[in-house]
């Protein structure tokens, strides 16, 4: 199985992240690679992430200026 990211801006389109962070083994790796780089993904300009399960979201849009607000 394969975990990966959308990365989205506020309006719900598709861009990049500053760094490709490729295909997870697990949603907890992916989780947790969010969990440590999301203020960089805010600061490059992504509102928004979503998770994928070998291509099904499993959930998102997940704002990262919510994180912001914590």
């Amino acid at each position: 199985m394969a975990w990966e990211w959308r990365f989205e801006k506020a309006d719900g389109s598709t861009t990049e992240a500053p760094q490709d962070p490729g295909d997870f083994g697990t949603q907890g790796d992916a989780e947790s690679w969010i969990g440590e780089i999301w203020r960089e993904l805010l600061e490059e300009g992504v509102d928004q992430v979503s998770l994928f399960e070998d291509g099904t979201k499993v959930y998102g849009p997940m704002s990262l200026h919510a994180a912001a607000e914590d």
